[in-house]
């Protein structure tokens, strides 16, 4: 068994009279993808959110390793190894590759955030914000100005700024949105290069990609877990099935079996 990097107990979120995440439970472990799925308003992103710390939990834990996080703001949770993506880019638009991996090494180092100045002579962070960009497959857009690249790239050049903090779990909400297939399979190999020496937990709505890249997956709905394992038990689970297809469905699908 896999060293656990990140664990959630009995994690829940309320707002008022709605529960958006109840009694959630789930590991990370280090060398490989965790993928989260389920249909529109299961909770997912709640989970996503209540793990890096943008969401502050209603009850139940978060440790990272034997360092319990719950408490900690999202600032604090990246230094302690936590890196995440968001759904919707946050780059900085008119600046180069380089520049927007080299802010967010900065970032980490505790230095302060001005972008051309003592830190640009800083051979640790120029060094850090480079081997990020080439594991991130962006060598070839060093000195890109970030909004002249291709929704696909800007989303690669996201994962480089996670990179260059050095995290040991990485945070990925939907991450293939709004790609073509080109971009996404680029995506694909990428983010299946992450999980080595580090736990990638991954949020996304293309099946054939979760089938593709996911280690252990879990399954959501109504703010619940409904089944978690590997992708063969899921696949075959009719609580999953159920979810996805409607019951009727399922159940017409189970005695034609």
């Amino acid at each position: 068994m896999s060293e656990i990097l990140l664990k959630a107990t009995a994690l829940g979120k309320q707002y008022g009279g709605l529960r958006a995440v109840s009694g959630v439970s789930i590991d990370v472990h280090r060398d490989e993808v965790h993928a989260v799925i389920g249909p529109n308003g299961a909770g997912k992103s709640t989970l996503i959110n209540l793990l890096s710390g943008d969401v502050c939990v209603t009850c139940g834990a978060v440790m990272m390793g034997e360092n319990d996080i719950t408490a900690l703001a999202p600032n604090r949770r990246a230094m302690a190894g936590v890196g995440r993506s968001y759904q919707k880019t946050t780059i900085f638009q008119n600046a180069t590759v380089f520049e927007n991996v080299r802010l967010a090494a900065q970032a980490h180092g505790g230095r302060p955030l001005r972008l051309f100045g003592a830190a640009s002579r800083d051979g640790n962070v120029n060094a850090r914000a480079e081997a990020a960009i080439e594991a991130a497959g962006l060598t070839h857009c060093f000195d890109t100005v970030a909004r002249f690249m291709s929704h696909g790239e800007q989303r690669q050049l996201e994962i480089a700024m996670v990179l260059a903090t050095e995290p040991r779990v990485i945070l990925l909400d939907e991450p293939l949105a709004g790609m073509g297939h080109a971009e996404a399979q680029r995506m694909i190999a990428l983010i299946r290069g992450l999980k080595d020496g580090r736990a990638v937990l991954l949020v996304e709505h293309d099946m054939d990609a979760v089938f593709a890249l996911a280690d252990r997956l879990t399954v959501m709905a109504d703010g619940q877990t409904i089944a978690s394992g590997s992708p063969e038990y899921v696949r075959s689970h009719p609580a999953v099935r159920a979810a996805y297809l409607g019951h009727d469905h399922a159940a017409a699908e189970g005695e034609a079996a």
